[in-house]
């Protein structure tokens, strides 16, 4: 199945606004599952992403919204109306998510699940912030922000000015706290060799090729830098800076589920956020979270946020601080990943946690997500991008999502319910363990694909990662609800897979959030170049060369005055000659299919001429 961004967007939108807008462009926030900042978040992101990253979707100059997007907006109100009713949605949003000190709340809700199922989530639980929150709130804020610098400059009504004054302040509290949340959520866990979880990353990344002794010897000399990097730039706690010099101890660095226990406040701020909540989470980075993470604050210096100066002076500095972690972070997992001289760690699927000792191919998904990120940020090598390709490709069929369902087959989990991952530290002072479910394995399979196609500039490469792609879309288009609650949304896993029986379509604005990052993603790779072949380009000026020579030949023999059928069609040929020069370094296959017609007409022209002369 085709990707087609433009169309299945507006799908998208044309659902959404059918689902939660009704009686002249009100929001119904509903409560499915009961409130969570971050399953709301998701939800204005459908929306909002989309507006604010692809310009033919904008909203926030009503003059130039386009019909399409009008007609599946309808329910959202008229050409003024829609912008007007998104400020007073993400109003409500930050009122919403606002606790009783006035600081904004970053709670999970009902996305926090009890590890044991005859407990129940508490409701001082349910309170508490998590990473996908602060990072969810880093991209809305940053789209908020921008739809409202653009916006306010259309309006002229003085009550819509005072609530964009009003909300753009909101917002900015809002991105503030979440920016010094996700900083104070990052974690470098430093640990014995010979402890447990020493014994099994040297298990990982040494895939028992190597004597222990090797393994750490290489471990120390491959994050050496890295190493002095995270100690020389970074506040960790006393124990942990002291165990880091030593060359001899393994660490892993990433973000934890939440504000790690006793992670020290932020000071250096002119204006620091209302509050800065004690933190819950255990010194332990999850790779999954770090992903999160990874994601949200790539936000904070992306070319729009940037041209539009989005960020305040405080902000600067947080987003520096972030950006320091987000490279860490990147290097240290893209180095174990790629860990050793021949097959990586990723390679032997499925990917093994350390800390929590689990297992899954959700696992190697994430860590290959990370490894994406890398690649991206150091433009990766024709062999790194080639030997993430075939993971990625082992994933979908080991994921069931490009091969059929056996009998029994335990793969069908990463779908429903969904991969989990035990919250570590949230079970402590004699409150419940938790747990974090992700069900959008295909839809974070499909983005990390998508990405990887934009990178890549190999013809190869990217001829499978697109045909890749469209096979995960398939997948994805058919578990999209058909009837009910969210008809046109996602998840609907029968779909899919017609022979599971017992598992009901659920609307799930993770999984919905995820599909419209990824048609995002599949518009900013159709917007870019093709990939450019040397050998077609060689060819193609070969033949420019030759039809140029015999067009000044042919021009020899055209009275220059002639405006008959010989003159339009020299004229003709001129523009497609020119045409095919501007393309060939660019789209050098359009410019030899531009040249080919230009010879064969010439020849004609040729023929003709000369039967003529011969009549004569």
């Amino acid at each position: 199945m085709q990707i087609k961004p433009r169309q299945h967007l507006l799908d998208i939108w044309r659902a959404i606004a059918r689902h939660s807008f009704r009686d002249g462009g009100k929001f119904a926030w509903g409560e499915l599952g009961g409130v969570s900042s971050v399953a709301d978040a998701e939800r204005l992101l459908c929306l909002l992403y989309p507006a604010t990253e692809i310009p033919s979707f904008r909203l926030d100059q009503p003059d130039t919204t386009e019909r399409d997007v009008l007609r599946a907006l309808e329910p959202v109100g008229t050409r003024l109306e829609i912008p007007a009713n998104i400020v007073g949605l993400l109003a409500d949003f930050m009122q919403k998510h606002t606790g009783p000190d006035g600081a904004p709340s970053f709670a999970g809700g009902h996305y926090f699940r009890p590890r044991r199922p005859e407990d129940k989530v508490t409701e001082e639980q349910r309170q508490w912030g998590v990473v996908d929150s602060y990072s969810m709130s880093i991209t809305l804020c940053l789209a908020a922000l921008g739809f409202l610098k653009v916006y306010e400059d259309t309006t002229a009504r003085s009550d819509v000015r005072q609530a964009v004054e009003d909300l753009r302040e909101a917002t900015r509290a809002r991105l503030t706290a979440a920016m010094v949340s996700l900083l104070r959520s990052f974690s470098v866990n430093v640990f014995q060799p010979e402890s447990d979880q020493g014994k099994r990353l040297i298990q990982l990344i040494g895939q028992g090729r190597q004597s222990d002794r090797a393994v750490i010897q290489q471990f120390s000399r491959r994050f050496k830098a890295l190493r002095a990097t995270i100690g020389e730039s970074l506040v960790l706690g006393i124990d942990v800076e002291e165990m880091l010099r030593d060359d001899n101890q393994l660490f892993e660095c990433g973000w934890a589920w939440g504000i790690v226990r006793d992670a020290p406040g932020v000071v250096d701020l002119a204006e620091p956020p209302v509050s800065q909540p004690q933190g819950s989470a255990d010194n332990l980075p999850y790779v999954y979270f770090t992903v999160i993470a990874l994601d949200g604050i790539q936000d904070l210096f992306s070319e729009r946020t940037l041209t539009l100066g989005l960020l305040d002076a405080d902000q600067q500095k947080l987003a520096e601080a972030l950006r320091l972690r987000w490279e860490i972070s990147q290097q240290y997992w893209s180095g174990i990943a790629r860990f050793g001289e021949n097959r990586w760690p990723l390679e032997d699927l499925p990917w093994r946690t350390t800390g929590l000792q689990l297992e899954s191919e959700y696992f190697s998904l994430t860590v290959a997500a990370i490894l994406v990120h890398d690649l991206v940020r150091r433009r990766a090598t024709d062999d790194d991008l080639t030997r993430t390709v075939t993971i990625m490709e082992r994933l979908a069929e080991r994921g069931r999502v490009t091969s059929r369902l056996s009998f029994d087959d335990p793969y069908v989990h990463l779908h429903s319910p969904g991969a989990t991952l035990p919250l570590s530290g949230a079970g402590k002072n004699g409150l419940p363990p938790l747990l974090w479910r992700m069900t959008d394995f295909s839809a974070h399979l499909l983005k990390r694909t998508v990405q990887l196609a934009e990178l890549s500039r190999n013809l190869g490469s990217q001829d499978r990662l697109l045909r890749l792609a469209e096979q995960i879309y398939e997948h994805l288009w058919a578990r999209r609800i058909e009837d009910g609650e969210g008809t046109g949304l996602w998840d609907d896993v029968k779909g899919a897979y017609p022979e599971l029986e017992g598992i009901p379509s659920r609307l799930s604005w993770s999984v919905t959030e995820r599909v419209t990052e990824c048609l995002v993603a599949a518009r900013q790779l159709y917007h870019q170049d093709p990939i450019r072949s040397a050998d077609l380009a060689e060819l193609a000026r070969h033949l420019l060369s030759e039809a140029t020579h015999l067009f000044g030949k042919e021009q020899l023999e055209a009275a220059p005055t002639d405006d008959g059928g010989r003159g339009r069609a020299m004229r003709s040929i001129e523009a497609r000659l020119d045409r095919a020069r501007d393309l060939v370094d660019r789209q050098p296959a359009t410019a030899f299919a531009l040249a080919l017609p230009v010879l064969q007409e010439l020849d004609t022209l040729a023929q003709a001429r000369g039967a003529a002369a011969q009549e004569v």
